[in-house]
């Protein structure tokens, strides 16, 4: 009976520490306030949505293995003699780096586990980070008011590239060390500059003592400060501006629908975050990957065969190796384009294009407005298409980056799978434009049947002239809204007399966007309801500064 009281004032004594310590916070800043709008935010629960919360995920994982490397990799360029437990390359020279990584993996209890776990989150945070980007492009989700955290996940896109290839390059062996020497040739190849670049970057020639601790702290310290910061302003960003959601009866764009925080989204999503632990704790324990010990320390006189960098940046390599060998001298300066235009320009394009695609598309439409409704891929045909063709064209770089595998695996000639490669990067993405584009256009016609014939149910019907045909019935309300509730924008209208060139430009892009459609059989009344769902939010006007008495 005492030990019950006195747990009992205990309890109240902590109860009334919290309540006290809440109502100051609340009284120097809305806590209360803040807290209830927070946990009463409306999720989408649709799967899509998910692919966002495996990158965090991903992420957390990563910073928590890395936290543990941390502690036990050395990365030093000086050379010595291992004697490690790993008996094949005990007395060989190699740097602390790579013995360091030995040591992680065969002497620290744990540590070959946690380094391929951070390994496999690494590939999964790219992987999941690349899937929310196509699931925002061919969604639309990038419009206003959201182009600020569009930009914000491609430069968290273009941090993880960077990243990753820092974590892939410092344990010094002798395929991250022939991807550091594909590195130093890139930089290289930037005209006039690239010489310099690559003397402050290596400090000295190739491969130097600096660049492994240099990408040690950018690994650890430089891009994960970034990428945190950023990673915070994008869910500050989502918060503030609300989550798409796909158009359904009660979803406008006006309102958003979604179960709230907590409960609801809450479990949901720690549950996932369990589940994405669990399956990369799984891949690390089972799943080899990056076995450093089987390719022996960096030698720069060496390279590995069958030299495959991680999937990410795989692109590149296959840029390089499709190029033709085009090289000419011009003021005493070697141009490398077989080098300069696939690893500097092309990526190049790629982010620069990621970055202003939001712009270029507002402009084309002269859309001003703000969307919250998700676009269906097959309602914006041009669109999809787009993004399929650099889907296509990022695969076949990726296959042509691993060309000599593919040639020995297949007995194959090289030159002649390269060259069958290099075609297929030119006209693969533009096969892929024309059929996606083609797709969208028949499930659109397949959208409109559907609405004025209904959904087959499975029943043959006679009619009294002996024909058969199948029976249909009327599609359900929640369908027929679905089908009949999407944002088609017309094409601009051509300008009348004389006009610049900009703008004649600009009504060629438009009509080539959204010319190309299949219209719905609605009523005009329909439509009158349609374009009010569709109508952007209304902007509520700042309330007049009233005077008091005494002023």
């Amino acid at each position: 009976m005492l030990f019950r009281r006195r747990k009992e004032r205990t309890r109240q004594r902590v109860r009334a520490a919290a309540l006290a310590g809440f109502t100051a916070l609340d009284r120097r800043f809305p806590a209360a306030a803040l807290g209830r709008q927070l946990l009463r935010k409306a999720f989408p629960d649709h799967w899509s949505y998910l692919l966002g919360e495996l990158a965090l995920y991903s992420l957390v994982v990563l910073v928590l293995t890395g936290c543990y490397l941390v502690l036990f990799f050395d990365p030093s360029m000086v050379e010595t003699v291992y004697s490690g437990a790993y008996a094949p390359l005990r007395g060989q020279r190699m740097t602390q780096a790579y013995a360091s990584t030995l040591d992680i993996s065969f002497d620290v209890r744990g540590g070959l586990l946690i380094r391929q776990v951070h390994h496999w989150a690494a590939l999964v945070f790219v992987a999941a980070i690349g899937a929310h980007m196509l699931r925002i492009f061919f969604t639309g989700a990038f419009r206003r008011p959201r182009e600020l955290n569009w930009a914000v996940g491609v430069t968290l896109f273009l941090l993880a590239l960077l990243e990753g290839f820092c974590g892939y390059s410092l344990p010094d062996d002798l395929l991250s060390g022939t991807g550091l020497r594909t590195a130093n040739t890139i930089v290289m190849s930037i005209p006039v500059v690239g010489t310099y670049l690559s003397f402050l970057v290596w400090r000295g020639s190739f491969p130097g003592t600096a660049v492994i601790p240099r990408l040690y702290v950018v690994h650890v310290m430089f891009v994960p400060g970034v990428l945190l910061a950023l990673v915070a302003l994008h869910l500050f960003l989502v918060v503030y501006l609300k989550h798409t959601q796909w158009s359904g009866r009660g979803r406008t764009n006006r309102n958003v629908v979604g179960q709230p925080m907590f409960p609801q989204f809450t479990m949901k999503s720690t549950g996932l975050a369990l589940m994405v632990s669990g399956a990369l704790v799984v891949l690390g324990a089972v799943a080899q990957v990056n076995p450093v010990w089987a390719y022996g320390p960096y030698r720069a006189d060496l390279v590995a065969t069958g030299s495959q960098p991680d999937w990410y940046v795989g692109f590149l390599e296959g840029a390089l190796r499709v190029m033709p060998p085009w090289q000419n001298a011009v003021a005493g300066h070697t141009l490398m384009w077989n080098v300069l235009l696939p690893a500097v320009v092309l990526p190049g394009l790629l982010f620069m294009i990621l970055y202003t695609y939001p712009v270029f598309e507002k402009w084309v439409t002269g859309d001003r407005t703000e969307h919250h409704l998700c676009d269906r891929p097959r309602d914006r045909p041009t669109r999809t298409g787009l993004g399929v063709a650099a889907v296509v064209c990022y695969g076949l770089l990726l296959l042509a980056g691993g060309n000599d595998v593919i040639a020995y695996s297949f007995r194959l000639s090289v030159d002649g799978l390269t060259r069958v490669l290099r075609a297929l990067v030119l006209l693969g993405p533009m096969v892929a434009f024309w059929v996606t584009k083609r797709l969208c256009l028949a499930l659109q016609a397949r959208d409109r049947r559907r609405l004025t014939e209904g959904e087959e149910d499975g029943q043959v019907e006679q009619s009294v002239y002996g024909g058969l045909g199948e029976g249909h019935q009327a599609l359900a309300p929640e369908e027929s809204y679905r089908l009949m509730v999407r944002e088609t924008p017309a094409p601009l209208p051509a300008p009348e007399g004389p006009a610049p060139r900009r703008a004649r430009l600009r009504t060629a892009l438009s009509s080539w966007y959204y010319r190309d459609r299949v219209e719905m059989p609605v009523t005009p009344e329909q439509r009158d309801q349609i374009a009010g769902r569709l109508a952007a939010p209304a902007v509520e006007p700042a309330e007049p500064a009233t005077e008091t008495e005494g002023t």
